[in-house]
């Protein structure tokens, strides 16, 4: 018989720098008085973020959320947009909110990714863009989704929510499509408290985001287009920095915990998990699981209340579909993959300040309940 755990198991924790730095650091907003619209920890936290990331441009926002909204509003986009059911409802409310319908495409099941191959059957003169996630950071197939966007005069927008850090080949995930969006929320693999970012290759975007971010406004006198309030405090920015100086440990950590979970999860019957390609620099933010309940003992759902007796609470990510929530209902869709996933996917405890201990524990707890 396994005990419990004595405290809570949460499927992720934040990863924080310790106190007194942080205390140090936001001394300096005391100093200067300077709390948000543009400050110089802002400033040169945007420039370390833009060297990490080895992006052309990037431009920092208040959460992702908003910055995604913010991309769709700044490059036009009209009609209907090609999205995954299999992500957070915000991929989609950031469509809709924009006045746009969302078109809801199958996923693979090897990677969880929009299904590259099923996108063109879903395009016609409605359609102005693409908007696929890069799911669990794994990346999506970005060379057949840009021939597609080259062949229709497509836009492509990246949800690179999960993505932060991660390369393909060498090259950042943010250079792909026309824009890609990060989010730095508390549950993420890097995070600044809440906040987010654009990166781009289009130097003419810069402008236009920082109006889009803080209501239109050019200057003192004039006031250029309707915008939003979008913009990062220099308290989040206090944090990313910070932040980002621990980020390479924090990943190591992670890709340890990760192995962990693979060596044991291999000898389980009906525990599903999908290998990182070698060609990816990968983030390890997440550690999803399917449950096959034909060779499992239990379905996916039994085995997240079983967790729940051992103290381990553990994410149906994403479960249910956006497609199939009632604020989108009214959308047709067919996506067989991405509802069998959705019934099946589990992730398990996953954060920084994990242990190997805690983690071996989670897995000998599956093996306990698959006998």
């Amino acid at each position: 018989m396994i005990k419990k755990f004595e405290n809570p198991l949460f499927v992720t924790q934040p990863s924080l720098p310790k106190y007194e730095l942080y205390v140090k650091i936001i001394k300096r907003i005391w100093d200067n008085k300077w709390i948000s619209n543009n400050g110089p920890i802002h400033t040169e936290f945007e420039k370390s973020l833009k060297n990490y990331l080895q992006s052309n441009n990037i431009t920092l926002f208040t959460n992702g959320h908003l910055a995604l909204d913010i991309a769709i509003r700044s490059l036009n986009v009209k009609g209907e947009v090609i999205t995954t059911p299999f992500t957070f409802v915000s991929t989609a409310h950031a469509i809709s909110m924009n006045g746009l319908t969302p078109v809801f495409c199958d996923i693979k099941t090897i990677d969880y990714n929009i299904d590259e191959d099923s996108i063109e059957s879903l395009i016609n003169e409605k359609t102005t863009a693409i908007l696929p996630v890069h799911v669990y950071g794994r990346p999506c197939n970005i060379i057949k989704i840009q021939e597609l966007a080259d062949k229709y005069n497509l836009k492509v927008i990246y949800d690179a929510a999960h993505a932060f850090g991660v390369q393909i080949d060498g090259t950042s995930i943010g250079d792909f499509g026309d824009i890609s969006m990060f989010s730095f929320h508390a549950t993420k693999v890097f995070n600044t408290i809440e906040g987010g970012a654009l990166t781009y290759k289009d130097d003419l975007l810069k402008d236009k985001f920082n109006l889009l971010k803080n209501f239109g406004i050019k200057n003192e006198d004039e006031v250029s287009m309707v915008g939003l309030n979008a913009k990062m405090s220099e308290f989040q920015a206090c944090m990313g920095i910070l932040n980002l100086d621990n980020i390479n440990n924090d990943i190591k950590k992670l890709k340890t915990l990760t192995e962990l979970y693979f060596s044991n999860l291999s000898k389980i019957p009906g525990i599903i998990f999908n290998e990182i390609p070698n060609n990816i620099k990968y983030n390890y933010a997440y550690m999803p699981i399917i449950v096959d309940e034909t060779k499992f003992s239990i379905t996916r759902d039994e085995l997240f209340k079983r967790f729940k007796e051992y103290n381990i609470f553990t994410r149906k990510y994403f479960y249910p579909l956006v497609s199939d929530t009632l604020a989108y209902s009214h959308i047709k869709s067919n996506t067989p993959n991405a509802t069998y996933l959705s019934n099946r996917i589990l992730c398990l405890p996953i954060f920084s300040d994990m242990t190997l201990k805690q983690v071996q524990k989670v897995c000998d707890i599956i093996k306990f309940i698959s006998k």
